[in-house]
C-alpha cells in the first residue's frame, strides 16, 4: 500500500512565472500525466499561461476566478475546468481562499492511445474454422439456448431499511 501526504505542511511556492500566493504538492507524477493539489491564498494569482498538455482544475474547497483563452468565469467548490492543451489559461482568487486539484494528462487528448483500446472484431472468410461450432471446414451457427429467468423468491427479499432496494 503506498499513502502520499498533502495538504498543509506539505506544499511549496508553485506555478508559472509571475505566481503569487499559490504552494502545491504533487501527489503522482509519471509518463501519463500529473496529479497535485494546489491551495490559492487569498488575492492569489497564477498568471496566464499555456500547457502542453490538457489538465482539468477540480475545485474542492473555496472559490475564485479562472480564464481560458478570453473566456472568464466565477468557480466554487465542486466544479472542475477544462484547461486544453495549447490553450492559454489562468486562475486567481479575491477574497477567499481556494483548494484545487490539477489533473494533467500527458499530451492534448487521448488520440495516441485511440488505435490500442479501440476494439474490432474480424469477419473470418467461410472457409475458415473457428469457435466450437466447427462442421467439417465450415462454421455451423451456435446452437441457441431456451430458458427463463426464475421466479424471485419472497423471503430473499431485502426491505429499504436493511440498505439494500426491494
Amino acid at each position: 500500500m503506498e499513502i502520499r501526504r498533502f495538504g498543509v505542511g506539505h506544499r511549496r511556492p508553485d506555478g508559472p512565472a509571475g505566481t503569487m500566493g499559490v504552494a502545491s504538492q504533487v501527489i503522482h507524477a509519471d509518463a501519463r500525466g500529473v496529479v497535485a493539489e494546489l491551495a490559492f491564498a487569498r488575492r492569489a494569482t497564477m498568471d496566464l499561461h499555456s500547457s502542453p498538455n490538457s489538465a482539468w482544475l477540480v475545485i474542492v474547497e473555496g472559490g475564485g476566478w479562472v480564464q481560458v483563452g478570453a473566456e472568464r468565469a466565477r468557480v466554487a467548490a465542486g466544479e472542475a475546468v477544462l484547461w486544453p492543451a495549447g490553450v492559454e489559461h489562468a486562475a486567481w482568487t479575491e477574497l477567499s481562499e481556494m483548494r484545487a486539484f490539477r489533473v494533467e494528462f500527458a499530451g492534448a487528448d487521448d488520440a495516441a492511445a485511440r488505435g490500442i483500446l479501440d476494439g474490432r472484431a474480424l469477419e473470418l472468410p467461410a472457409g475458415d474454422l473457428a469457435g466450437s461450432g466447427e462442421v467439417g471446414d465450415r462454421v455451423a451457427p451456435a446452437p441457441t439456448g431456451e430458458g427463463s429467468l426464475a421466479a424471485g423468491v419472497a423471503s430473499n427479499a431485502k426491505t429499504a431499511a436493511e440498505g439494500e432496494p426491494l
